[in-house]
């Protein structure tokens, strides 16, 4: 099942969805980041749902930045999304570990804490960015989108996301869905949005059971007939580069350049997304310095 983003709109309805399937996307960020099961989800979920919010933007060179900031052991999540829906992110305590709070079911909630807040960067190549904060709900990550939407955007949003982490702690399967109710629903739109959401039930399960992204919004929004707007890939994408780091260098200024030549005498930089590591030595940094 390849990682993609599928929007709908419904024919019959003003409500407009997006899903996504991200078994590679979360599995490739496990690697990275050398999760442990319960920072996996979370960060998991926070990717797809930065995923879906820069695949909604219109602006071909936006971007999307979550952060979440709660009082659990996490300590905090940050994921970036650009106007395709691919994404990356890190977790800052990835090694954190937590009871079961049921039969296979991560304790994210725990995880990231209750008391906290999720911040919504987008940037739309203005001067300024669009910056949303909301107080957490829960920590769960998809009912704390759900409360954004409603907050900050006044868009009623059901939203849900799952990983399932299998017994060797790689990722079995992952993904979500956002539903949104356009100017003009009535009660009867959203009591069959809720009905779809009972049906299909939590989204690993109906992963698990063999459902795509496809297969998935068609169940949930099964009593509107749907119109197809867009099928993207999307995946784990990083954009670190030599030369982004070496103008993250510069932009210490001199002082501080002069202070690591003088203590260390090289440098080291490792990308928080991938964890790429850039090398200068001596002679680079002289030659950095040179050109301030």
């Amino acid at each position: 099942m390849a990682d993609q983003i599928i929007r709908v709109l419904a024919k019959n309805a003003p409500v407009k969805a997006s899903v996504i399937t991200a078994r590679d996307m979360v599995e490739r960020a496990r690697q990275i980041h050398r999760t442990l099961p319960v920072a996996t989800a979370a960060l998991g979920r926070t990717l797809m749902a930065a995923s879906m919010m820069g695949n909604q933007l219109k602006e071909d060179n936006g971007s999307v930045t979550l952060r979440i900031k709660g009082d659990g052991p996490l300590g905090g999540i940050t994921a970036v999304a650009d106007s395709a829906g691919n994404a990356r992110g890190y977790v800052v305590n990835p090694a954190v570990d937590l009871p079961l709070k049921g039969p296979a079911k991560l304790d994210v909630g725990s995880a990231v804490g209750r008391d906290g807040s999720l911040t919504v960067i987008k940037d739309l190549n203005l001067k300024e960015p669009y910056v949303g904060t909301v107080p957490l709900v829960s920590g769960e990550i998809a009912e704390d989108i759900t409360s954004y939407f409603a907050e900050s955007e006044q868009i009623p949003t059901a939203c849900a996301l799952g990983v399932l982490v299998d017994v060797d702690q790689s990722v079995l399967c992952a993904g979500g869905y956002l539903i949104q109710l356009l100017p003009g629903a009535d009660d009867a739109a959203i009591s069959a949005i809720e009905r779809g959401i009972a049906r299909v039930g939590p989204v690993t399960e109906a992963l698990r059971g063999g459902l795509d992204a496809r297969g998935l919004v068609e169940q949930v929004l099964s009593e509107f007939e749907l119109e197809e707007l867009s099928a993207e890939p999307v995946e784990y994408r990083c954009y670190c580069s030599r030369d982004r780091v070496t103008r993250a260098l510069i932009s210490m200024g001199r002082e501080e350049l002069e202070a690591l030549l003088r203590e260390q005498g090289k440098a080291e930089l490792t990308c928080q997304f991938c964890d790429k590591v850039y090398h200068y030595t001596k002679e680079e940094l002289e030659a950095l310095l040179a050109s301030l």
